[in-house]
């Protein structure tokens, strides 16, 4: 029997649902009533796989009703999701229409499996992001009260900034409260933490955006942050390498550890004026740092140890 696929696209208000390759579609509430209707009309036919995109908080009521159900849910990577649509020649974009391309895309396309979501790295999350919102609103108010002119204008400007700041530490103390609070995060957040120029906050954004951290090979987790290069050839044509897709906020994260990495660290400082000196452009030096340090991390994690200067030597055989 061939196995069907379904895609859902998830909005706030409805789920819109496409089973393929029968081409049935059903739209349903955003609610728990909605989600268990959807389990439902899947019915026990066989499904190969339940493709939808992360949507922020919308979706995951659903994706834990799914695995509850013991149904093969997997979260496409947007970004992924719209590549595969033009490559399909799909322009239109309608939520029934993004649910029966999710749909083919399963078919299609392994897509990684969803895992039932941890509560406190969940929380931890959604702690992150605030603070990166936070951040951004409070450097977006510095940049214009050095351009205003006007003193009503610079004293609400001072006034946001002063809340801004209070607003920052009160997530910084939820954050330090919800690493406390779950001694396996706890862990994690201290070995990352003992790299030196990685911070509680990149700690943190490490530890909720990347748990395959220690799980994986350097290779592999540096393809899934976005920090491995691709190959750029094509018959005679030997193109740059570049970096794309992957998790952009952890690899943001590492954009200041490494910038103090560089001037602090003698071994990536060593490699950083290498890559400088063979011709590479500041940037192309500077990820490769970020890279190492994730490389670091996910070895530390992987042994489950803190950083030293001088790594432990190896137990003999």
């Amino acid at each position: 029997m061939e196995h069907s696929t379904v895609g859902v696209d998830v909005s706030k208000a409805h789920l819109d649902a496409h089973r393929a390759p029968e081409g049935r579609a059903a739209q349903f509430p955003n609610t728990a009533a909605g989600i268990r209707r959807l389990i439902e009309w899947i019915g026990d036919a066989p499904v190969r796989c339940v493709a939808y995109e992360p949507t922020g908080r919308w979706h995951r009521p659903l994706e834990a009703a799914l695995l509850r159900a013991g149904l093969p849910a997997a979260a496409a990577n947007p970004l992924r999701a719209r590549r595969f649509a033009e490559a399909i020649g799909q322009q239109a974009k309608t939520d029934p229409v993004d649910a029966a391309m999710l749909a083919a895309m399963a078919a299609a396309v392994e897509l990684r499996p969803a895992e039932a979501a941890d509560a406190a790295r969940a929380d931890l999350r959604e702690l992150v992001l605030a603070r990166e919102q936070l951040v951004k609103d409070r450097t977006a108010a510095q940049n214009r009260l050095g351009q205003a002119a006007v003193a009503l204008l610079k004293a609400q400007l001072r006034r946001r900034l002063a809340q801004a700041d209070r607003q920052v530490r009160a997530v910084d103390a939820a954050i330090r409260a919800a690493l406390a609070a779950d001694p396996a995060l706890a862990r994690r957040a201290e070995v990352l933490c003992s790299v030196p120029g990685i911070s509680q906050a990149t700690a943190a954004c490490l530890v909720a955006e990347v748990p395959e951290l220690g799980s994986l090979t350097h290779k592999a987790i540096a393809c899934l942050v976005g920090l491995a290069p691709f190959a750029n050839q094509s018959g005679a044509r030997d193109g740059k390498r570049s970096i794309r897709g992957g998790r952009a906020r952890p690899r943001a994260a590492l954009h200041m550890p490494a910038l103090v990495a560089v001037r602090h660290n003698p071994g990536l400082k060593a490699k950083y004026d290498r890559l400088r000196a063979a011709g590479k452009p500041h940037k192309v030096a500077l990820t490769a740092v970020m890279r190492s340090l994730l490389e670091l991390a996910n070895a530390l994690l992987s042994q489950d140890r803190l950083w030293t200067e001088k790594p432990p030597r190896a137990a003999a055989a």
